[in-house]
């Protein structure tokens, strides 16, 4: 039953009607510039491990709890979402499980609860592609792929709206659904899409993507060339130290919260990688306080990822919906 007051529910279903990849891609890269202005505030994200990396509980899973005010929107929410493995996959369900909850920053009252795991998948995607745009000042590009996933189709998803990709090289360990991605994605490459028989074959390309859950280090430093950009998107690390390390730049979405989680965690806690190491951010790059000019440069991006970009979208459909009369509203007082 429809409401005319309380918070607005709003499924996956909904949400697909209304955004498309080229939205999440201009909502995001407003929402960068925000970073870069100081409009965005975005604490890091706090992380309860369920078995990702502990031993207790044992269930093979993360829920990140990821808090967010977007000034040029006026709206702060915060997404609570996690990853499984284990029994989530015994099960046939994704990976991914969230919900993105919206807050009237003026009244504290909750506008809207919205499925969150579809706008984590297209807004993780869009990250990649615009930090791309500033890093790369090209109009086509070769891509290398590790990972046939959905993140692997969300990111060429995303980079095909920026860019013209010329040529695509997927790895994956499993050679089914790298056949299953080649397909998928014909529609967003303009080039030959490559399955890479060994990962050293992906990453002859201008960026190279990493999007797994492997906890092995399998990106070498021998094989990224000079005027490559690698985007260790995982929550391991999946470049070796020395690429890292040798890295002529780092660039991350969010400084804390990059050197915390994910490629960096490593090497930061043993005092290898510290927040000096770091050449710019992403909003720093939107809004040109630091620029990237060294096209021979070998660069390290990591979008560990951040609550706001899922608040903004979360806002914008939001909006969308409650135009269209859509959603169902429920209050909880």
């Amino acid at each position: 039953m429809k409401h005319t007051d309380g918070t607005l529910l709003i499924d996956q279903a909904s949400i697909e009607k209304c955004l498309t990849m080229k939205d999440v891609v201009e909502i995001c890269d407003r929402t960068f510039q925000g970073f870069g202005e100081g409009t965005t505030i975005n604490p890091t994200k706090v992380t309860l491990d369920l078995g990702e990396e502990s031993a207790y509980p044992p269930y093979e899973g993360f829920m990140n709890a990821m808090p967010a005010y977007v000034g040029h929107l006026d709206t702060a929410g915060m997404k609570f979402v996690g990853g499984f493995l284990g029994e989530r996959r015994k099960q046939g369900l994704p990976y991914l499980t969230g919900l993105i909850v919206l807050v009237n920053p003026h009244t504290g009252n909750f506008t809207a609860i919205l499925e969150g795991a579809h706008i984590t998948n297209m807004r993780t995607g869009a990250q990649t592609a615009i930090a791309l745009k500033y890093i790369k000042k090209a109009s086509s590009i070769r891509l290398g792929l590790y990972g046939a996933g959905m993140q692997g189709h969300t990111q060429t998803m995303a980079i095909s709206e920026i860019f013209d990709i010329e040529e695509l090289r997927v790895f994956d360990s499993s050679k089914e659904s790298a056949q299953r991605f080649k397909e998928n994605m014909k529609p967003y490459v303009k080039g030959e899409i490559i399955i890479a028989d060994t990962p050293e074959q992906a990453a002859d390309a201008d960026a190279v993507v990493a999007v797994t859950p492997s906890k092995d280090k399998f990106i070498r430093d021998s094989w990224i060339k000079p005027g490559t950009v690698v985007f260790p998107m995982g929550s391991y690390q999946e470049c070796e130290d020395a690429l890292i390390l040798n890295a002529d730049k780092i660039i991350v979405d969010h400084v804390s919260q990059a050197l915390h989680r994910g490629a960096l965690k490593k090497l930061h806690a043993e005092g290898l990688i510290e927040e000096k190491h770091l050449y710019a951010t992403i909003g720093e790059l939107a809004v040109g306080t630091k620029t990237v000019e060294d096209e021979n440069g070998r660069i390290l991006c990591i979008p560990i990822g951040t609550g706001a970009l899922d608040v903004a979208i979360g806002q914008v459909v939001l909006d969308r919906i409650k135009a269209q009369g859509g959603g169902f509203s429920f209050s909880f007082v």
